[in-house]
């Protein structure tokens, strides 16, 4: 801008003829809401929830406050009153005894499973709500590894894929919705469509964990399922985090092999991918806001660091901003109250 477009007022020091004054549109309440870019909703929104055996039990997990393992007694209960806050789906994770795991992860397409049982009492409870489970062997298998392992500690592929195929299967006769791999083997989605499809559940879609990368935010989550691998890490499987061109031919051979939904895991360190991905398919996309990216937000408000409401919406926000249609989050319930109607203005 010339010298000549810049006259200053010299009584106030400042320039006195700018035609572009932003925060014109920033002086009240209102005109913000009107004008804002991202609007975060609860249909955003997916609750991550852990069942487990026995009856009349809701136990608190140490690592993330005011989250729970609960039997399905009072899961049941739980989903109800988030359904009528307008929470219209959840990511259901089990908590599997010891003695019911072992090297295979059998324990997963058991149509008596802990699962199974869990989604079918669900579907009858509260059937409008979405019920997403995941397929992975990790909460199953004695190792707490996400596939089969040979004697020489590797991670078998096709044999894997095998078993994530039944437990899909059993999940979709038991009522799920939506399956969700989160396995990170190759050809895992094509296998299951087909299985899905061959078997007469051409409607239960697929949420595939696409970019999933191997990641340290995961900590809180292995507490929750006690699902720690025994041995390694799970690097020769889950994504470099380094990488972002890697989760585009992820996410690209998710979709050929009939992903419905792609996701990227985790969201707040990998805003960039979430971006990458939104722009390269028209396909939904998630974000999984993970647990410890949760951990943290409850850690600092717990010490009076942050402000938590405030913090909590910022963040969701910054996903969707990001790209992401749907966020996984254990912040979900908070936010459905949050986002309740007598309450919104007060957290804008």
């Amino acid at each position: 801008m010339s010298s000549e477009n810049l006259a200053i007022d010299k009584t106030t020091s400042t320039p006195n003829n700018l035609i572009h004054r932003p925060r014109r549109l920033r002086r009240t309440a209102t005109l913000r809401r009107m004008v804002r870019e991202t609007i975060l909703t609860v249909d955003d929104l997916i609750y991550p929830m852990f069942v487990m055996e026995g009856e009349g039990q809701k136990v608190e997990i140490t690592s993330m406050p005011g989250c729970y393992r609960y039997t399905l007694d009072l899961l049941l209960k739980e989903i109800a009153e988030v359904y009528q806050l307008g929470i219209g789906a959840i990511a259901l994770f089990p908590v599997i005894p010891e003695a019911k795991k072992d090297d295979t992860g059998s324990e997963s397409y058991n149509p008596d499973g802990l699962v199974q049982q869990t989604v079918k009492a669900i579907k009858q409870a509260v059937p409008e709500i979405l019920v997403i489970t995941d397929v992975a062997l990790d909460p199953f298998t004695t190792h707490g590894h996400d596939g089969i392992v040979d004697e020489n500690g590797t991670i078998l592929n096709d044999p894997t894929v095998e078993v994530l195929v039944k437990m899909a299967v059993a999940q979709a006769a038991a009522g799920s919705d939506m399956v969700a791999p989160s396995d990170m083997m190759d050809g895992r989605v094509g296998a299951i469509r087909k299985a899905l499809d061959a078997e007469g559940y051409v409607d239960v879609r697929i949420l595939a964990y696409s970019a999933k990368y191997a990641s340290a935010y995961y900590g809180p989550f292995r507490d929750a399922l006690d699902s720690a691998p025994r041995f390694g890490d799970k690097k020769t499987y889950q994504m470099d985090s380094a990488n972002a061109r890697e989760a585009i031919k992820e996410v690209a051979l998710d979709i050929e092999e009939g992903a419905d939904i792609v996701m990227v895991k985790p969201a707040l360190a990998y805003l960039d991918i979430i971006r990458q991905v939104k722009d390269y398919t028209h396909l939904p996309v998630a974000a999984y806001n993970v647990s410890g990216e949760y951990a943290m937000i409850k850690a600092a408000a717990q010490n009076g660091w942050i402000d938590e409401k405030r913090v909590i919406l910022e963040t969701l926000t910054s996903m969707k901003r990001a790209g992401a249609d749907l966020i996984l989050t254990y912040f979900a319930k908070e936010v459905a109250l949050m986002l309740q109607p007598k309450n919104l203005f007060s957290n804008i």
